[in-house]
């Protein structure tokens, strides 16, 4: 029986990334392409170049610099600069 209220359904929650090694918001980046770089690591994920720079969150590896989307990444390109610079 309806008593005149109106009663809501809170909406679903959006599903998590499949494939994420932080929780940063990669759609939050808004800057010009220029200044942008896509994290070696996460293919796809872009990377201010700036706030990586200033974050730490890069390496230089054949004269070539690679910036990353989080400090998980660093390491993983560590372990094997070859295969993510190829994928660059």
């Amino acid at each position: 029986m309806c008593n005149g209220s109106a009663t809501t359904t809170p909406a679903p929650e959006a599903p998590a990334a499949a494939s994420s090694c932080c929780s940063h918001d990669a759609a939050a980046v808004t800057t010009a392409p220029a200044e942008q770089a896509t994290c070696p690591v996460m293919a796809g994920t872009p990377v201010v170049k700036a706030n990586a720079e200033a974050a730490g969150l890069f390496r230089d590896y054949n004269g070539t610099r690679y910036w990353f989307c989080c400090p998980a990444c660093g390491p993983l390109f560590d372990a094997d600069p070859e295969k993510y610079a190829a994928a660059a």
